[in-house]
């Protein structure tokens, strides 16, 4: 069963907070922070880039254009390289692939790997079953494999020694974020709030807008993120205003040192239009174990931290948002 034991309740109004006003004291302290971190190449941006684009044509969603001929990886770039000029030093850029995305991937970024600073590394797989629990095979007789989730992130960067890596070089903080979302950026106000609050963990919720995912939520006494099919069916979602971006930063050395068992979820599935159940594991497990700190981001706007996209449709809806966020960003 994926539901949890225990009490599940609202998150109370000190459990959330808010970055200080911009021109403030506060917020230029913590600006600073945050930009020195930057400076001194001590956060890396860890990007998902697992995914395909099924609901877009099956491509690689990395490679979807956004914009003007760009793709969410040649944003990403031309982000990295405009903070690079503000900062003097290019952010560590780590990619998270799986076996249907790392090829075309590599391919794409191309020379930015061969300049360093640049990092793949492989998410593992596992096999489809059938409910009745046999092994599920494709149309061509082939068992077919899955990428075991976001979650798997954490185990795969320490396996590949990008962490170790980066602790040797001094690095600090690792912020993860999906490639899809154009408004997870590393931003100098928003490390240095994480820097200041002392915690290992800091996640970032929006305003709740009818989304289904993460739900930020007290478990047991703990503000944690619990994924929807994990909430008990008393529970009261409505209760529940925020929702999770899957963008979080860390710890660098609590993620590497992170041992605690991960909780595995079976996902109920349609391949080649049959029912098949996949094990996978959640990102936003990660709050279940680390002391986390809840940070409330804009969703709208040109100060927008939240710009997921999931298929075509809402890719078009996006776009002018995200024109924007990346206009005000000097991107485009």
């Amino acid at each position: 069963m994926n539901e949890v034991a225990g009490a599940v309740d609202a998150l109370s109004a000190g459990d959330i907070a808010r970055l200080p006003p911009a021109g403030t004291a506060e917020g230029d302290r913590l600006g600073r922070d945050g930009s020195a971190l930057l400076a001194r190449g001590g956060c890396a941006l860890l990007l998902l880039s697992g995914g395909m684009a099924t609901r877009m044509g099956g491509t690689v969603k990395a490679l979807v254009e956004v914009t003007a001929g760009s793709s969410f990886l040649d944003l990403r770039l031309r982000e990295r390289s405009r903070l690079g000029d503000r900062v003097g030093v290019l952010p560590p850029l780590w990619l998270m692939t799986s076996p249907a995305t790392d090829e075309a991937i590599r391919a794409a970024l191309g020379e930015h790997i061969a300049a360093g600073g640049v990092e793949l590394f492989q998410q593992r797989t596992d096999v489809r079953r059938r409910p009745d629990g046999s092994v599920f095979r494709d149309r061509e007789g082939n068992v077919s494999s899955h990428a075991c989730g976001h979650g798997d992130v954490v185990d795969a960067v320490r396996d590949a020694g990008v962490l170790a890596r980066f602790l040797d070089r001094g690095g600090e903080h690792v912020m993860i974020a999906n490639i899809d979302n154009l408004g997870a950026a590393l931003d100098d106000v928003v490390l240095g709030w994480h820097l200041a609050h002392g915690a290992p963990l800091t996640c970032e919720v929006v305003d709740a807008a009818g989304d289904r995912g993460g739900l930020p939520v007290r478990w047991n006494g703990r503000p944690v993120i619990l994924e929807e099919f994990r909430v008990p069916a008393a529970f009261d979602r409505s209760l529940v205003k925020v929702f999770n971006t899957n963008t979080f930063t860390v710890s660098a050395q609590a993620l590497h040192d992170h041992d605690a068992p991960w909780t595995w979820f079976s996902v109920a599935k349609e391949v080649d239009g049959e029912p098949v159940v996949q094990r996978e594991r959640l990102l936003g497990e990660l709050t279940s174990h680390l002391d986390t700190r809840f940070l409330h981001v804009d969703r709208d706007g040109h100060s927008s931290r939240f710009l997921p996209v999931k298929d075509a449709d809402e890719l078009e809806r996006r776009r002018p948002a995200v024109r924007a966020v990346l206009a005000s960003r000097g991107v485009l």
